[in-house]
């Protein structure tokens, strides 16, 4: 237990002194010890070589999926790139929210969640990449970037939105708003393990008070722009949150992982402990539950309108082999981690949650694949389905390998914990007791 008293006050508005008798403090704190929240290249080698190893494997069996058709494998990297997207999209999210509800009890959790986040700029690249595809395709997935607008009278009234220069303009203000973010965030909270200059947490608390709302329009616009525009004539007014739910639930199981592992390499200990992995099992059990509750209301509002133009994407996901990928989404991401994480027993054992999260994981790839490996076969006579399941587990494995290594470097980098945020001594001492 932590020598810290949970008298010291968080609050920015501290006088020096004070701050400066916390900073010292925790500069006698054993569980702030190098070799506890330090991770060396030598011990992150095995592990890294894996990642690397399980990645370029990946992304060559993903790449076998062209000789099914151009669409197939352009789908299975699809389907990696964005599950990994999502990943990073919900760290940043989690990392603006512990800054703008000043949480103390996530101060030693949050550079994970930062380091993750900091890796969207690179998927940003990769989306890029696909950006251009598509564009020199004439449309792969995006079908409407092949479509005549004189010739289809949705696409002349949505052609203000859908045209190439428009969808390019947007992605690059999304880029560029989560690039600033992710970086500026991990930057602050890095210089202040070096300076301990308290003003740089009311710095990160005040940007993400702007930052969560551009978080928001932004990732909402992005889901819209490339996993909704894949088919132009559907719409939904809740597939942003449908998006976001995704993001938050994949990142949650993802980060569950990384402190199990780093907790396994004897790393972090009494500083990240089963009370902090209770309250991160909390979260990944609300956002379990809250997916579960947007998927059933857009699925019952589409039901209850009765609009072609939007029934047509369950109604073609409820033939072949969608339909029974339809139900097994309702299954592993849903019913089984609810009953999984309702008990606070596996919530607080970093294996049962590790394992949890692997689940989740791959819940969170089959809710991609149900997204995306459709529009494969819309408008095809040769009908693909899942048949290339190979592929898109091939592109699935691959991103993750290749981001996990990336976030390996990332990890080796700085401390696996902030050293001087004035709210570490809440942190240390934090209990759980619901």
């Amino acid at each position: 237990m932590s020598q810290i008293s949970t008298q010291s006050s968080p609050d920015a508005a501290m006088d020096d002194h004070a701050y400066q008798a916390v900073l010292d403090r925790l500069a006698t704190e054993p569980a702030l010890a190098d070799d506890n929240i330090t991770l060396t290249s030598a011990e992150a080698a095995g592990v890294s070589r894996l990642l690397l190893g399980l990645g370029v494997v990946g992304l060559v069996i993903a790449a076998g999926g062209f000789a099914l058709n151009f669409r197939a494998g352009f789908a299975a990297m699809q389907i990696g790139l964005f599950a990994v997207t999502a990943i990073a999209l919900g760290a940043l999210f989690f990392v603006l929210v512990f800054h703008i509800t000043n949480a103390g009890w996530c101060a030693t959790i949050r550079r994970q969640f930062e380091n993750v986040a900091s890796l969207l700029p690179l998927c940003m690249i990769g989306v890029a990449v696909l950006l251009v595809v598509e564009l020199a395709t004439g449309g792969t997935l995006l079908r409407w970037l092949g479509t005549d607008y004189e010739g289809h009278h949705l696409m002349v009234h949505k052609e203000g939105y859908l045209n190439p220069t428009f969808l390019v303009i947007r992605f690059l203000v999304y880029a560029g708003i989560w690039t600033f973010l992710a970086f500026r965030m991990r930057g602050w909270s890095t210089e202040q393990d070096q300076s301990g200059d308290r003003w740089l947490t009311r710095r990160m608390r005040f940007n993400s008070g702007w930052g969560i709302l551009a978080f928001a329009l932004t990732t909402a616009f992005f889901a819209f722009d490339f996993l909704m525009g894949m088919d132009f004539r559907f719409f939904s007014t809740m597939w942003g949150v449908y998006f976001f739910a995704a993001c938050a639930f994949s990142s949650l199981a993802f980060l569950a992982i990384v402190f199990a592992w780093l907790m396994s390499k004897g790393k972090l200990q009494g500083v990240v402990t089963s009370e902090h992995l209770h309250d991160h099992g909390k979260l990944m059990f609300a956002f379990t539950v809250f997916w579960g509750y947007i998927a059933f209301s857009q699925y019952f509002l589409i039901w209850y309108s009765n609009i072609p133009e939007e029934t047509m994407f369950y109604i073609f996901r409820r033939t072949g082999d969608w339909a029974l990928l339809s139900k097994v989404l309702i299954a592993v991401h849903f019913l089984i981690p609810f009953f999984l994480l309702v008990s606070r027993v596996p919530k607080r054992n970093p294996r049962f949650i590790a394992a949890i999260g692997a689940f989740m994981l791959f819940a969170h790839a089959i809710d991609m694949t149900f997204i995306i490996q459709p529009m494969v076969d819309a408008g095809e006579e040769k009908v693909i389905g899942l048949s290339s399941w190979w592929a898109i587990a091939g592109g699935v494995l691959g991103f993750i390998g290749i981001f996990g290594f990336l976030l390996l470097r990332k990890m080796v980098a700085v401390p696996l914990t902030a050293t001087k945020d004035p709210r570490l001594p809440l942190a240390l001492n934090h209990k759980n007791y619901v």
